[in-house]
C-alpha cells in the first residue's frame, strides 16, 4: 500500500512535470488506472485524461507551478489538501481545495477541485 503523502506529492509534482514521460512516470505511482479528475472547468477520467489535461494547463498558463498550501488530511481512505497556483511572476494566481478518495492500493481514485477559498456565511 502506498503512502498517502508521497503518492499525494507525486500528484502534485505531476502537475509541475512539463516532460510527458516524466509526468507520466508520476502519476502512475500516485493515480489509480480509472481514477477521475473533476474541476469545475474539466472532466478527466482516466490517467491519460488526466496527463492531457495537465498539459493543456502548462499551455494554457506557461510558468504557472501549484504548491502545497496545506497538510494532508485523510481519514477512512478520503483526503482533502489545499493547493496555490503561483503565477511566474511569484504572485498567487488562484487558490483552491482537493477533495479525493484513496484506492484499495493507496493511489489516488478520484479528486474533486474547488476554486477559491472557503468563504464564511
Amino acid at each position: 500500500m502506498a503512502d498517502t503523502n508521497e503518492v499525494v506529492h507525486a500528484y502534485m509534482a505531476a502537475w509541475n512535470e512539463k516532460d510527458e514521460k516524466k509526468r507520466r512516470s508520476l502519476l502512475e505511482k500516485a493515480w489509480a488506472d480509472d481514477g477521475r479528475y473533476i474541476d469545475p472547468m474539466s472532466d478527466a477520467p482516466g490517467r491519460d485524461a488526466l496527463i492531457d489535461l495537465i498539459a493543456q494547463f502548462h499551455k494554457q498558463m506557461p510558468g504557472a507551478s501549484i504548491i502545497a498550501a496545506s497538510a494532508i488530511d485523510e481519514h477512512h481512505g478520503q483526503l482533502r489538501f489545499a493547493w496555490k497556483m503561483i503565477a511566474p511572476d511569484g504572485s498567487i494566481g488562484m487558490e483552491g481545495i482537493d477533495i479525493g478518495r484513496l484506492a484499495e492500493d493507496g493511489r489516488l481514485q478520484n479528486i474533486t477541485g474547488f476554486f477559491g477559498p472557503l468563504v464564511a456565511v
